[in-house]
Parts: structure tokens; sequence; C-alpha cells
């Protein structure tokens, strides 16, 4: 199949890269999203989130007449979804945006159509949106009743890109192809190789699904196992960072570092996805999950503790008068990306809690997310040094590796990143 037209349906961290590739092969592209404001921004050749190289690629994209972006489906010939999927209540998988995404396409799908679902999920998802698609289009066939011989094909196939080299790891990584039947698979396979130099390699919908939760299981547990080593490591009077540097000097161990909790839509949430289908099997994922969000609480008591050390050392002072910066909001280094992040949470919860000013530092951003604490301010690098007593490092942007340690050495400070505690 040619695929003349694809659809990307959500244009985010991953929808819009993965409509940008499409399209800089030639290839018509609509990407669809309701958000109004990233339509418009999309349809001038721009972008409206951080991702390198990825503002050039749009725009040529845009202004070749490849990449339209929309906020209603249009007709096409393969529909990726790559909407959230988060968690409601008790960490129980939210599906509401993949069923409003299925309702959306589901008028203009036609015969020979594909579907795949890009968004990760938990196991059971793919042929839950099939099952949508079914019930809004009953004139329409589906590899969930009709196996082979269906009208739509339908797959997952999670993305598997780390933020900042996206537009890279999209090309060459390799794929993951969940058909819910081999043809469909060998359709999937047929788009992607489009634009993807790494393998496809053929599974079903539901191990594909559950590839892509394990992947990011994996990487939570050891980075559990070097958070709870900090917390150890404190205790002891050991430095953490020296400690993972000398056990990872062993040629069969690899301790991830620690941090100031785990963030991100991926890794702080697919966990959960696991241990929601199978709580009594799923223990150490559930407990390396515990681990992790227990991260935040031991990070601010050692903020509380830094005031106290700085309120002892200036005795002419009140808590209401000492000024904490807390540097980085993202969930990780050089990005923009907010999602279920540590270090805005910890920021949150202290300007919550502290009688006096709080500065919020976050180069990639242009201002605060609103519904944030009434004394919570939108400060630069240079007021955070100008103005603050207690320094909370949450994030290793290039940007904070540049101050000198001479500086920081000034304040009283907590670096949950290493940066100047090596």
């Amino acid at each position: 199949m040619p695929f003349a037209t694809i659809s990307v349906i959500g244009l985010g961290y991953i929808g819009l890269p993965t409509a940008a590739v499409f399209a800089s092969r030639k290839k018509k592209v609509i990407g669809v999203d309701v958000n109004q404001n990233a339509v418009e921004i999309i349809n001038r050749g721009q972008i409206h989130i951080v991702e390198p190289d990825l503002d050039m690629v749009v725009h040529a994209a845009v202004t070749e007449g490849y990449l339209r972006a929309t906020t209603q489906p249009e007709p096409a010939d393969a529909f990726l979804i790559a909407v959230p999927t988060p968690f409601k209540g008790d960490h129980e998988p939210d599906l509401s945006y993949i069923e409003s995404a299925s309702n959306s396409i589901a008028p203009v799908l036609k015969k020979g159509d594909l579907v795949i679902l890009e968004s990760t999920s938990p196991v059971g998802a793919t042929e839950q949106m099939a099952a949508w698609l079914a019930a809004a289009r009953p004139d329409l066939s589906f590899p969930q009743t009709h196996g082979e011989s269906s009208d739509i094909r339908v797959a997952h196939c999670p993305e598997r890109v780390l933020p900042g080299h996206v537009l890279r790891e999209l090309v060459q990584n390799d794929r993951v192809i969940g058909g819910m039947t081999p043809k469909c698979s060998e359709l999937a396979i047929n788009l992607y190789k489009i634009f993807v130099q790494g393998d496809c390699i053929v599974t079903n919908a539901r191990t594909a699904e559950m590839c892509k939760l394990t992947e990011n299981s994996f990487r939570d547990v050891n980075i559990a196992f070097a958070n709870e080593l900090s917390m150890i490591c404190d205790k002891l009077e050991i430095s953490v960072w020296e400690l993972i540097r000398l056990a990872n000097r062993h040629p069969r161990v690899n301790i991830l570092q620690p941090g100031p909790g785990v963030g991100g839509h991926c890794i702080a949430v697919d966990p959960w996805f696991i241990v929601s289908k199978t709580p009594e099997q799923a223990r150490l994922i559930r407990t390396a999950r515990e681990v992790n969000d227990s991260k935040p609480e031991w990070v601010i008591e050692k903020v509380k503790l830094a005031v106290a050390e700085f309120l002892q050392a200036n005795p002419d002072k009140t808590t209401r008068e000492v000024t904490i910066a807390c540097l980085g909001l993202a969930f990780k280094p050089d990005i923009d990306d907010l999602r279920e992040s540590p270090a805005l949470a910890i920021t949150q919860t202290i300007a919550k809690s502290h009688a006096g000013p709080v500065l919020a530092v976050e180069p990639n951003i242009c201002e605060l997310p609103t519904k944030l604490a009434n004394n919570l301010t939108f400060a630069s690098i240079e007021t955070a040094l100008s103005e603050a007593d207690v320094l909370l490092i949450l994030v290793d942007h290039k940007e904070f590796k540049e101050i000198p340690l001479s500086t920081i050495e000034k304040f009283s400070f907590v670096d949950t990143r290493g940066i100047y505690t090596q």
C-alpha cells in the first residue's frame, strides 16, 4: 500500500516529531490535535514544544506543503494515535484519550485503512481500541471479529525515544510491531519502513504493549535502587556518587544515577499499568515505584535542614526572610517537559509550606504553569544567585552545570543531581 496520506492524532512530544519525519519523506501528513493554539502554531511552520532540530523539520514540511494541522480528523490511509495515557484514582490507567481519539477517527475510516496505537498503554488497550472503533463503525469489519479478512488493520507500535534525541531515535531505533493479525503487522511494517532504519520486529499486540511497559519498568527499578542507595549513603555519611562510580567499574554492574524522584509520562506512569493488571505478581515493580515516589519527600526534608542550618548561621534572620531557589522544573535535563516532574512537585510543595519567598528557575520555559503556589516566583539564574539564601538543584540542565562551584559553595545548598557533590 502506498500510504498516500498519513494522519497523526495527537501533536505532542511524540506525535509532532513523527508527523514531521513522515512529511520529510514527502508523504502527505495531516496532524490532528484538540489544541487549537498548537494547530495554528504548526500551520505557521513553528513548534509549540522544545525538541532539538524539530523546528527546522516542521518548517520545511509545512512550507513544502507536506504537513498540515487541524482539529478535526480527515480521511487518510493510515492513522497513528499518539495521545496521552495517564492514570487516575489509585493508579488506574485512564484510556479516555484513546477512546476519544478512536471515536474522532471512526467517521472517516474506509476499507483498507490502517490504525496504529502508539500511545504507551496497558495490556489489552489495542484490542479495546479496536472494539471502540467497531462499535462506532458497524459497517466495517475489524480484526477482533474477522481476523485476516477484516476491512481495517489494527496494530500497536510503541514509541521508544529519548526526549532531546527524538528525531534521530525515531529513525535509528528498532520498532516493535504488534499487529492484531499477521497482515496487520505486515502493513504496519510497510508504513514504518518509510523512515525507520532500525529493525521492525513483529509480535502480537499484547506482547508489544507489555514490551514498552517492561522497558520502562526495568529503568524504574534500576533508578529506585540508586535512589534507595542515596538515602542509605546519606545516613551512613558516604558519597553515593563516588560509591556508584566505583561499583560501576565492575564489568557486570551498571547502576543508574539517583535524583529527586522519577518523572515524565513514561517511567513514572507505565509500571503502574503492570501493577494494575497483576497486583499480586508485580511486587518488585510496585516497590520500586513506591521508593521513587517517596524520594521527593526525602528531598524536601533535606531542604528544611538546609534552611535550619542557614538560620543557625544567621541568627538575625527569620524563616520568612529566607529565600529558597529551586533550580529546574523539567523531569530531565535540557528539555521543557514538565509532565509528572518530581522537580515541579517538590518546588510546588516547598512554595506552599515555606514562609519565605521561593524562586523557580527553569531556563527551558517562558512562564510558570498556572495554578501554582502564590509565593512562587519565576526567576532567572542570575536573579536566583543574587537573591537566594538556599539553593535546591533539582535538574542537571547544562546552564546549571556552568555555574562555578565557588559560587554554589557560598549558599546552603542541596544537590539532588550530584553536579557539585560528586
